[in-house]
């Protein structure tokens, strides 16, 4: 590229030319060559480009045992870079995280363009973590109060559409708003039964799984909570609702380890194995997608796995992440990843690493005009 004539073009001539690019090929393009992506991640191109509407992406978190000796270059890249998956494509994009000056960023969670990361800190010389919130496309950051190493092992970040954060355990919810005064972290009591599953946020309110059962037999329930009541110190010990209608009858009995997964508007999606009978050690006969409107506080079978995709994951532990319409499935040792899109299965082969890992993900929706 040294001894090219494209190197001669003015910098306004090759932004205009990259500028009549998607932001689909611009991201593309970005990982062709040193001098394209210093053209593409410039302040004055990113300006040019600004108006592009987002990209809605699948965004893989790191598999925890990352630290193994097997294929350690394979490892580095999924630490030191965000992978994401384009289901209208069928292709896999990597952004470089090496803009963060921070020890082992593990992202967990995205809102709006933003992707929020825990890191280790750099000036502690405690096992503190950092949360940290980017915009990968603009290669911007800014780092969160700083918090315990408990909160990132036991933890789950919440990020609603109001670019509020919370941290959520059974025992205890953290909460930040980069519109409060105090700009610090807030602690209330989560008194929930047991250790929330999936929680997620959906129309002004946090729902989670907890299992309310025995500790030879689970029994799950879906429990709710209003951001407003959390936030409520006058509200004591009775924040959270758990959800119950006598037309739902045994649904939750009929799922083994359901998820919730954020459906489009004000749906969500609860994902587990249809158990064969009822008895402890029961297999299953395939993975069911359920829907629940909260307006209207009935469930529906969105979908169900085919039979010849099931076949892969019915004796193996799997991971499930997405919204909307948009359900994504990790097996141990599957090889790639399984994927309902609307209204249609297949498979996203190309899985970043050696196959074998077992990931968590999150939906991430590209922007450009997203400032941390």
């Amino acid at each position: 590229m040294e001894d090219s004539p494209f190197n001669r073009l003015p910098e306004d001539s090759l932004h205009q030319i990259f500028s009549s690019l998607s932001l689909r090929q611009i991201m593309i393009c970005r990982s062709v060559c040193k001098l394209f992506n210093q053209i593409l991640t410039s302040s004055s191109f990113m300006h040019l480009i600004s108006s592009r509407s987002h990209l809605n992406l699948l965004a893989l978190r790191p598999p925890h045992h990352h630290h193994h000796h097997n294929n350690h270059s394979r490892h580095v890249s999924l630490l030191t870079s965000l992978h994401v998956y384009d289901p209208d494509q069928n292709h896999w994009l990597r952004f470089n995280l090496d803009f963060l000056p921070f020890r082992s960023p593990h992202p967990v969670a995205s809102s709006l363009g933003l992707v929020y990361l825990w890191a280790d800190s750099p000036d502690s010389p405690d096992s503190n973590k950092s949360l940290i919130v980017c915009n990968p496309l603009t290669r911007q950051y800014r780092v969160l109060p700083q918090l315990g190493s408990a909160w990132s092992r036991h933890g789950s970040v919440l990020v609603d559409s109001r670019s509020r954060v919370m941290v959520l355990t059974e025992l205890a919810a953290l909460y930040f708003s980069f519109s409060q005064k105090s700009q610090q972290w807030l602690k209330f009591s989560s008194n929930l039964p047991s250790k929330p599953r999936s929680p997620i946020v959906v129309s002004n309110s946090v729902f989670a799984l907890c299992d309310v059962g025995s500790p030879w037999r689970s029994k799950w329930k879906l429990f709710s909570c209003a951001v407003k009541n959390m936030l409520n110190l006058n509200v004591m010990n009775n924040n959270w609702e758990c959800l119950e209608r006598h037309e739902w009858g045994d649904i939750f009995d009929i799922m083994k380890r359901p998820r919730l997964i954020r459906g489009n508007g004000n749906k969500i999606l609860m994902i587990g194995g249809l158990k064969s009978s009822y008895s402890l050690n029961q297999s299953c006969l395939t993975i069911l997608i359920l829907r629940l409107d909260l307006e209207t506080m009935e469930w529906e079978e969105a979908t169900r796995m085919p039979e010849e995709m099931h076949r892969w994951f019915q004796d193996s532990k799997f991971k499930v992440f997405g919204g909307g319409d948009r359900v994504c499935f990790s097996g141990k040792k599957v090889g790639r990843l399984a994927l309902w899109d609307c209204c249609e299965w297949r498979w996203i082969d190309g899985v970043p690493g050696n196959g074998d890992e077992l990931f968590r993900g999150f939906m991430f929706e590209a922007r450009l005009t997203t400032v941390p």
